[in-house]
């Protein structure tokens, strides 16, 4: 399918020579500025007045009668990761399963946002799962929110997913039964019933955090989380209608992620005025978007969507490929990394390793960041504005954004960004917001604080195993699994997400799928096979976590990456950490071959399917 050049305009090409020792000076200055002895904790879970942040806001809880049956899955999220194996499921003939959720409906994350301006931030044809299965055309190459919601919600139907589903509803215990070889759900819903198999598929951002700011509970203005858009106040809604309540609103938003690149063009558009507190500024690059073509879509072979997302996975790794079909930012960096070390190995007594991947990592990135910053002076009027939007760290130290009216939105004379060199805010009283010795009046505060992210599996609820293991106990020294799904002591338990698999950031939903394709396969093998339990050996999750530890590390974790969640907020990362963050040491889709060839081989290596 064909997708605009996003070669960058000969105004933002950059001319001078590079001068790389100065740039790793500027961004250890940078960093230190950042760096927080708190780290990680200086985010606070959602209490007092925000202890409503786990409340539902787009449905109301309809009171119903507990459960007390049996069902042969159980799928605790109906989020992507939940409704791929649900899907996959599906394919093989097991029907006979439910999704938990404590959502008033399947999406996830997706479910959630629904702050204006929300939209993914990887190509619909490679985000989207199950294109082909549902007969779904994207209608861009970034969709908004409300259509990866509708998406969503089109899989569950198209699967049957519906049928028996607990929504509104949260998991309070998992124990498995080993008389019955069963696993036990317990919910706050007042629910007690038995499953043959459970995958958790929870997510990697599953609870909105606040930052832990001085006064955060004084303001006596309006005051939301992006997580849970209040449009009774702003007006507007989710299809994008002006929120005409803001006319007269001085406006204050804290953080510049991912969330408020997408929400702070429509606010600047709507608010009487609007001040953007920011700490770090993000990576913005060229976004791009387009219509997809009807007729284009139209022509493509069955079995498009595996090749999209082979192709974009390859990309990642700067590994070769014909063409490259997305054309994005992210398949951007790893092809010019990959014509670099192509340029090297052609070199006389080069010597082709891990110092000429860094190298050509490193001078790929600088020149990637200076056209990002370059970028910034074409667009931005007021040269001080500009200048404090320049990210002065690698692309890839924190989440990489894409978009073309959030740089613009500066340009808007009511919209003030408000830079704090690093510091972030000073305080909040009842009135506003101090930065740099500087109080700002405001009339509504908005937190676009993001999600608590974690790259293994996390849940409120105790899983307890065979023996009466806990989870926790199995993993008090980091995450232990094959795969990433599979843990000795936890018969029939599969857990979805990202770490120890794959660990595909750029691409999340493409881990899950393929999770979930694992998970049917091995569920359809026990049923057709009659066994009652499946279970990894211990000796095959030791074998992989050894696999594991034996791959090169991150480049995310240099020293001059600016904090962030990439980074474990720039600490040094424990020993779990290390763990809890490890993926296949050849790349993403090196681990989608392997996992591929393990699945269809029918042999489920390392995995014990036992009878009655």
């Amino acid at each position: 399918m064909t997708t605009p050049d996003l070669t960058l305009n000969s105004s933002t090409e950059i001319a001078d020579p590079i001068d790389h020792e100065a740039l790793r000076e500027r961004y250890e200055l940078e960093r230190a500025k950042r760096i927080r002895p708190d780290g990680a904790n200086q985010y606070i879970e959602p209490s007092g007045r925000f202890a409503d942040l786990a409340d539902d806001p787009w449905v109301e809880n309809v009171e119903r009668e507990p459960v007390t049956d049996e069902v042969t899955v159980a799928l605790i999220g109906g989020g992507f990761a939940g409704l791929c194996t649900g899907a996959q499921l599906h394919d093989v003939g097991v029907t006979d399963v439910r999704i938990i959720d404590g959502a008033g409906d399947v999406g996830g994350v997706w479910y959630w946002n629904r702050y204006p301006g929300a939209m993914c931030d990887t190509a619909a044809m490679v985000y989207l799962p199950l294109l082909e299965e549902t007969g779904h055309m994207p209608s861009m190459k970034y969709v908004y929110g409300r259509e990866i919601f509708e998406h969503a919600q089109r899989i569950a139907k198209t699967f049957g997913l519906y049928d028996d589903t607990l929504f509104s509803t949260n998991v309070t215990s998992l124990e498995w039964d080993e008389t019955s070889s069963r696993w036990v759900i317990e919910t706050d819903r007042g629910d007690h019933f038995r499953a043959k198999f459970v995958a958790m598929g929870t997510g990697p951002m599953t609870r909105p955090k606040l930052p832990g700011i001085t006064g955060i509970e004084a303001f006596q203005g309006h005051t939301f989380h992006t997580a849970r858009w209040d449009y009774e106040y702003t007006g507007g809604d989710w299809a994008g209608a002006p929120m005409e309540n803001l006319a007269d609103k001085r406006v204050g938003v804290i953080e510049t992620g991912a969330t408020a690149v997408q929400c702070i063009p429509r606010l600047a558009q709507d608010a009487g005025e609007l001040f953007v507190f920011q700490r770090t500024p993000s990576s913005i690059d060229i976004r791009n978007n387009h219509a997809i073509d009807a007729g284009e879509f139209a022509e493509l072979k069955t079995g498009w969507q595996q090749k999209w997302l082979t192709n974009f996975a390859i990309l990642q790794m700067a590994g070769f490929a014909e063409e490259d079909l997305v054309k994005d930012g992210w398949t951007d960096i790893a092809q010019r990394i990959r014509d670099r070390v192509v340029a090297e190995m052609g070199k006389p007594d080069a010597v082709v390793g891990p110092e000429l991947l860094a190298q050509a990592y490193g001078d790929s990135d600088d020149e990637k960041m200076e056209e990002i910053r370059a970028r910034v002076d074409e667009i931005v009027e007021d040269p001080a504005t500009a200048a404090a939007l320049k990210p002065w760290y690698r692309q890839l130290c924190k989440r990489p954004c894409f978009h073309d009216e959030y740089l613009q939105s500066y340009n808007v004379p009511t919209n003030h960004l408000i830079d704090t060199d690093g510091q972030g805010v000073e305080r909040i009283d009842e009135t506003g917001v101090w930065a740099s010795g500087v109080h700002y009046e405001l009339d509504c505060l908005i937190f676009a604080s993001g999600f608590e992210v974690h790259l293994s599996h996390t849940a409120d609820y105790e899983t307890v195993g065979r023996g009466g293991l806990t989870l926790s106990e199995h993993w008090a020294d980091g995450m232990r699994s094959m795969h990433g799904e599979h843990i000795h002591g936890f018969p029939n338990l599969f857990v979805e997400g990202l770490s120890q698999g794959a660990r595909l950031v750029s691409n999340i939903t493409h881990n899950l799928n393929e999770a979930g394709k694992d998970i049917a396969a091995i569920i359809d093998h026990g049923i057709t096979t009659g066994a009652v339990e499946v279970e990894v050996t211990e000796e095959a999750e030791r074998a992989w976590m050894e696999l594991l530890d034996s791959g090169p590390g991150s480049l995310l974790g240099s020293p001059d990456c600016t904090p962030g969640y990439y980074n474990n907020e720039g600490q040094d990362p424990t020993p779990a950490d290390s763990r809890n963050a490890a993926g296949y040491p050849a790349g993403p889709a090196a681990y989608f071959e392997y996992i591929d060839k393990w699945r269809s081989s029918g042999d489920f290596e390392g995995l014990e399917f036992r009878g009655a």
